[in-house]
């Protein structure tokens, strides 16, 4: 294999917890919340799906329906179906919804999977090129740099930045073309079948991991550093190996 793909949020990285988010967000508006009625707001933004890269919308409202099917092919879009979410839940103060929609931005937010810089570093060793295929509405590349993982990573391809998002094949194929490999020498990586899955359209081979707390997957990464050894086949429909 010539190189990998991987998705961003519950590939390599995770958000925190809506709690702690909620806290952030709190603390850098100065506003506070009772312990009972945190937890509770906690619960009701985690609930309308409200925290960029943690759970979906239980269900999503009408009138965010249309943008939400687009939310990542621009910032403009991504920002208004968050903070469109959040709104449905009372907040102490008007602009912690735009704060809370910055927060998850921020490094801060962000934890790489404990078996992540070792997968990465490996490729690199190896190397093999790597590129990063997200759908998302900003930057993460300062993700990677305060994390130190920047110099792993070959190439960025975010959805915002393209105008279309996976499973779009456009987008797979955009990194391909940044890493100057045939796609059937790649492998993308990544927790959601539906979108990650769109790679096997240009021949790319599939691979999946569960998108789960940091603490609850240790070593889900560390397969690929085989498959790539191996140059592993397998159809994006098969289940995870």
């Amino acid at each position: 294999m010539a190189a990998v793909l991987f998705d961003f949020s519950g590939t390599l990285f995770r958000i925190e917890s809506t709690e702690s988010w909620l806290r952030a967000g709190l603390k850098e508006t100065g506003l506070t919340l009772a312990e009972p009625e945190l937890a509770d707001t906690a619960k009701a933004l985690e609930a309308v799906g409200a925290l960029p890269g943690g759970a979906d919308p239980v269900e999503v409202p009408a009138d965010l329906a249309g943008v939400w099917v687009v939310r990542d092919e621009s910032a403009q879009l991504h920002r208004a179906a968050y903070t469109g979410l959040s709104r449905r839940v009372p907040l102490p103060g008007p602009g912690l919804h735009d704060a809370l929609y910055e927060r998850h931005k921020s490094p801060a937010a962000w934890s790489p999977y404990p078996d992540t810089a070792e997968v990465l570093r490996t490729l690199r060793e190896r190397g093999i090129g790597v590129g990063v295929v997200s759908n998302i509405g900003w930057d993460l590349r300062p993700v990677f740099r305060e994390h130190g993982l920047e110099a792993y990573v070959d190439a960025y391809v975010l959805s915002y930045e393209h105008g279309v998002q996976k499973p779009d094949p456009r987008l797979f194929s955009a990194a391909c073309a940044a890493l100057d490999v045939d796609p059937r020498q790649v492998l993308m990586v990544g927790d959601s079948r539906v979108a990650d899955g769109g790679a096997a359209a240009l021949g790319c081979r599939v691979h999946f991991v569960d998108h789960l707390p940091v603490a609850q997957r240790p070593d889900a990464l560390l397969p690929v550093l085989d498959l790539v050894a191996r140059g592993y086949e397998r159809r994006a429909d098969a289940p995870p190996v």
